[in-house]
């Protein structure tokens, strides 16, 4: 964490200097007034300037990037990553010769990786931030699988009369699912279980 201590005429000036010096904006910062300084006779004699400590906090982002590229390293995976921000959602796309391994069996690996990165940039972040995390666009093509697989469980569900149980899923994968049949009035779906075992449940509307 960086760290500076400044001086100047005033409490206003040594924290200007500070920011200066550590390059950055003032919302990025914790400051800490060491000295409010004394202003001396006819503003000169015995005068004492004001010293601020001004510390720079982690940015959420970049500290979210850095845990992804620990990681990565460490599964002999090596990444580039680029981030996007849209209010309160971050949006981390992956990429890599071996980018297959952190996305693993049915993005079993990326879906835990993108919980972690997501407790990483709160441990830094004053408003919560949601993160998405995405690899050779698996997020659209996955998506793609979850709807082709919820209009085929709608059918079976309606075709034998039974109740159709799916794997369990995150929240946003399961969402999907909801969406995709939220207007197949032959059938209703719901969520089940308790985290990380919750999953959607397709029942057949009997009229």
């Amino acid at each position: 964490m960086k760290q500076i201590t400044a001086s100047g005429q005033t409490v206003d000036e040594a924290v200007q200097s500070a920011l200066a010096q550590l390059n950055a904006p003032k919302d990025r910062t914790e400051i800490e007034i060491v000295d409010e300084g004394k202003k001396g006779i006819f503003g000169f004699f015995g005068s004492r300037p004001a010293v601020v400590k001004v510390t720079l906090k982690p940015d959420p982002i970049e500290e979210a990037k850095k845990f992804l590229s620990q990681v990565s390293e460490q599964m002999g995976a090596p990444i580039e990553i680029e981030a996007n921000r849209e209010g309160k959602h971050v949006t981390f796309v992956m990429s890599g010769e071996k980018i297959a391994l952190l996305i693993g069996k049915r993005g079993q690996t990326l879906n835990s990786l993108q919980y972690l990165t997501q407790l990483v940039i709160n441990r830094f972040s004053e408003q919560y931030l949601t993160v998405i995390l995405d690899a050779e666009d698996y997020r659209n093509r996955r998506n793609e699988t979850l709807i082709q697989l919820a209009q085929r469980l709608a059918q079976k569900a309606v075709k034998t009369g039974k109740t159709v149980t799916l794997e369990p899923m995150p929240s946003y994968e399961r969402k999907v699912i909801h969406t995709a049949l939220s207007e197949n009035s032959r059938v209703k779906t719901y969520s089940d279980g308790t985290e990380p075992h919750r999953h959607i449940v397709i029942t057949p509307n009997r009229h």
